[in-house]
């Protein structure tokens, strides 16, 4: 098993662990960081949601940084058990989990984000699939984060304003048109 620090906010330096599970790819240090740049580093009041939980580092560094809610999606019911463990040590009622399939949670969330963190399993066509559902999650001026195996231009209304490549990580903070 590994750890993964968290990389700003009120837990900065904190580390949680990460389950071993297939595909599994936390985001790095240098990425997050990007990220939260991009973002800007004060999420206080923000509705955010991480659709492929995975590690769920992406989400707890956005309660870190003060998001009033954060979603953690996740199938994997090894990923899921360790995030639940992970969640716990952290005093933190605006985090919730959910074990579900990302598309299935998206389709009937009966909920809207300020920002959708999307870092799905590569080469099974995830984002293409998300892409049609977005709207209907989507508060005003929600922003996407995207990571690829590839260069991305946009996620239907959503359109690539900021990239970066990390290795063979392209990351991608897109907004709506």
């Amino acid at each position: 098993m590994s750890r993964i620090r968290i990389t700003g906010g009120a837990w900065r330096s904190r580390l949680i662990q990460v389950a071993e599970a297939p595909g599994l790819r936390p985001t790095p240090d240098r990425v997050r960081e990007t990220l939260f740049n991009w973002l800007g580093q004060d999420l206080t009041g923000w509705h955010c949601l991480d659709l492929f939980a995975g590690s769920g580092i992406l989400g707890f560094e956005c309660a870190s940084r003060g998001a009033e809610s954060v979603v953690l999606v996740e199938r994997d019911p090894s990923a899921f058990a360790r995030l639940r463990q992970n969640t716990a040590a952290f005093d933190c009622a605006g985090l919730r989990l959910v074990r579900a399939d990302a598309l299935e949670f998206a389709t009937t969330a009966n909920a809207a984000f300020d920002l959708i963190l999307l870092d799905p399993p590569y080469r099974h066509g995830w984002l293409d699939k998300v892409a049609p559902l977005l709207p209907g999650l989507a508060r005003p001026g929600m922003r996407v984060y995207a990571e690829a195996e590839q260069r991305i231009d946009s996620l239907g209304d959503w359109q690539t304003v900021k990239q970066g490549q990390a290795g063979q990580v392209f990351y991608h903070l897109l907004e709506r048109t």
